[in-house]
């Protein structure tokens, strides 16, 4: 039997403490958290940083080390500073070192690293080793070398080689979200199917139960399966809550991928045992003829500058699609005109359908929107550039020639915010290893 303690999510989050302390009272024999994940945008895997402030994780990363300290058990994080890039691996271990030595704390270290060269991935595509998964973008050597960076999802084997370092703690780069609470129950040899299929559901802390905010959950795994208990108050798993979790971030309810293989929840069973916990069994892991890993790749796309204006005239705000569309056509004919060709207009419309696009089939436009300009260009001088040529057109521009000058409203002077370097997310593919930690590579530091 092995007991994964979860504090919330990920770090960064926040976590209920009373119900941290009651999962330490559990005797728990690891303690796992996420430390990230795509969720954000491909600017934290572009720049190699992480989304949260270093004050709340260094708080928090404190409180969970002092937690592994009483209870005497490793401590782990996936997908350091939200991206897992090596940097973010960096900084969390420079972190740690602070803590530590605030503390008094002497640590064993276990650094797993997941960051890619472009080389090597070159060397690997031309080999063959790379394919694309489903809706992946084209790619091509050029492709590799724009990544700012590159990182391979760890799975359970990778950390399980940090695990039998014998480290106090592991600070893991990108990994699956599941890899750090399947690790352990693998290793001792719990069930395979329940061992992914519990760590999936605990992937989130408490979001698996009734009191998703109460962040701590406590999972046994065994020789059969798993159970999951809830540390927050007036939390409860459910079946209902638990199996619904198989289909959060994932386009099969039944089906997960995994490297080295893949989970299936098809059989399983879930059974309450009483008004707080569940038990499942029945879950299949099926075990791949290659082992494979995905990878994430962000390269910079140019810089940006972007300007709102607020739009209540009625008859604008009917007709601003018109507006919007004929806007685009001028100012980008005048900003090539004078300046270069190199950049782009758009305008996102704030309040119609700014999330969802041509995807949106239910718009409702209310008495206001705004309009969010958005240039995209390959400086940031010039991406300023064109934005000043955009800004009388936000504010004045009429519908037709025989109308008078309207007057929009800008929130703020001068309108014109830069956003700097802006990237994208340019991999989505598998790479083959022959061996599990052929991508990766594993540091002991003593703290």
């Amino acid at each position: 039997m092995v007991r994964v303690l979860i504090p919330s999510g990920a770090l960064g989050l926040g976590y209920d403490r009373a119900a941290l302390a009651r999962g330490i009272d559990q005797k728990p024999d690891i303690i796992a958290i996420d430390g990230g994940s795509t969720d954000s945008g491909p600017h934290y895997l572009g720049t190699g940083t992480s989304k949260y402030s270093r004050n709340s994780i260094k708080a928090e990363w404190r409180e969970l080390m002092q937690a592994r300290a009483e209870a005497q058990v490793p401590l782990i994080i996936g997908t350091s500073g939200t991206c897992g890039a090596d940097s973010a691996v960096d900084w969390l271990v420079d972190i740690t070192r602070e803590i530590a030595a605030e503390t008094g704390q002497s640590l064993k270290v276990a650094v797993l690293k997941s960051g890619q060269s472009s080389s090597a991935m070159k060397r690997a595509y031309q080999a063959g080793k790379i394919s694309p998964l489903p809706a992946a973008p084209k790619i091509c050597d050029a492709i590799f070398d724009d990544c700012t960076n590159i990182v391979a999802l760890a799975g359970a084997e990778q950390i399980q080689e940090a695990l039998n370092t014998g480290a106090d703690i592991v600070i893991a780069g990108r990994t699956t979200d599941t890899a750090i609470i399947s690790a352990l129950p693998l290793l001792r040899g719990c069930h395979a199917g329940g061992a992914w299929h519990g760590a999936k559901i605990g992937e989130c802390g408490a979001l698996a139960t009734t009191n998703p905010n109460s962040g701590t959950i406590l999972i046994e795994f065994d020789a059969q399966g798993f159970t999951i208990s809830p540390m927050g108050d007036n939390a409860c798993a459910t079946p209902e809550t638990v199996s619904a979790h198989m289909l959060y971030e994932n386009a099969d309810p039944y089906i997960l991928f995994e490297p080295g293989g893949y989970l299936d929840v098809t059989q399983a069973s879930y059974l309450a045992l009483d008004d707080q916990q569940v038990r499942v069994t029945g879950s299949e892991w099926v075990v791949s003829e290659a082992y494979y890993v995905k990878l994430e790749g962000a390269r910079r796309v140019g810089f940006q500058t972007v300007s709102l204006v607020l739009i209540r005239d009625p008859r604008y705000v009917a007709h601003i699609r018109d507006w919007c569309a004929d806007i685009e056509i001028k100012c980008t004919t005048k900003a090539q005109a004078r300046i270069a060709d190199d950049f782009s207009i758009e305008l996102r419309l704030i309040g119609v359908d700014a999330t969802l696009g041509d995807l949106d089939h239910d718009i409702q436009v209310g008495s206001e929107v705004a309009v969010l300009g958005i240039v995209t260009a390959a400086t940031q001088n010039l991406s300023n550039e064109v934005a000043k040529i955009l800004n009388p057109y936000l504010l004045h521009h009429p519908l037709s020639e025989q109308e008078e000058m309207p007057t929009f409203a800008f929130p703020f002077s001068p309108p014109e915010m830069q956003r700097g370097a802006a990237y994208e997310f340019c991999l989505n593919h598998v790479l083959t290893l022959q061996s599990p930690m052929d991508a990766f590579r594993l540091e002991v530091l003593d703290l």
